[in-house]
Order: structure tokens, then C-alpha cells, then sequence
């Protein structure tokens, strides 16, 4: 069983910065990891996504503005985002254990609660 909790969130204008950090219970070096977001009214979409290898997947909408990492020593993964939009604002859940590498939401099987992330114009 892997638990993950989510920090980081919080509320930023157009054009700032934030960094997301999700620390896991229980053993996930092997694992992809990824992290997804939902505003109201939307369904669950895909941000980025990185295997044990390091190599990544990122939605077309953050490509060149988020940086997907992961330290596998301190069981931690990160989303480092810049140059942030209003239309980024939504509740930014951290997964784990892809049963294929994926942006899908229905490819993992452990998810945090998720932490939330407000730009402002």
C-alpha cells in the first residue's frame, strides 16, 4: 500500500511560481509517478508524468513551463511551475504505480488528496 500526500499549493498571480512536492509512505522507486489536476466542472486531466528511468511526459498546455522530478531517495516527487496561467488553477493530485506510462488518469492505481493551486490575474 502506497499513501502520498501533497504540499505546496497555495494562491499566485499571472506569471508566478510554485513547486509541488508529494512524499510517499511505502516503497516507490519502481513506480511511475505523476501528477494530474481538476478544476470545478472539469474532469481529472494529466500534467506530467515520469517513470524510474527519469524519462517524462508532460500535457501539451504546460510543455516548456512545468518540470516534473522525483527523488527516489526521499521517496518524493515534485512539480516545479512557472510562468503560471489563470486557467492553471485547479486541485493538483499526485499518483503512483502506472500500470502503463500514461497521462490517463485510469492508468494509476495510488492517488493523494490532492493540494490546491489558485492563479489569480
Amino acid at each position: 500500500q502506497v499513501q502520498l500526500v501533497e504540499s505546496g499549493g497555495g494562491s499566485v498571480q499571472s506569471g508566478g511560481s510554485l513547486r509541488l512536492s508529494c512524499a510517499a509512505s511505502g516503497y516507490t522507486s519502481s513506480y511511475c509517478m505523476g501528477w494530474f489536476r481538476q478544476a470545478p466542472g472539469k474532469e481529472r486531466e494529466g500534467v506530467a508524468a515520469i517513470n524510474f528511468a527519469g524519462s517524462t511526459s508532460y500535457a501539451d498546455s504546460v510543455k516548456g513551463r512545468f518540470t516534473i522530478s522525483r527523488d527516489n531517495a526521499k521517496n518524493s516527487l515534485y512539480l516545479q511551475m512557472n510562468s503560471l496561467k489563470p486557467e492553471d488553477t485547479a486541485m493538483y493530485y499526485c499518483a503512483a504505480y502506472c500500470v502503463y506510462f500514461s497521462l490517463q488518469s485510469s492508468a494509476f492505481r495510488y492517488w493523494g488528496q490532492g493540494t490546491q493551486v489558485t492563479v489569480s490575474s
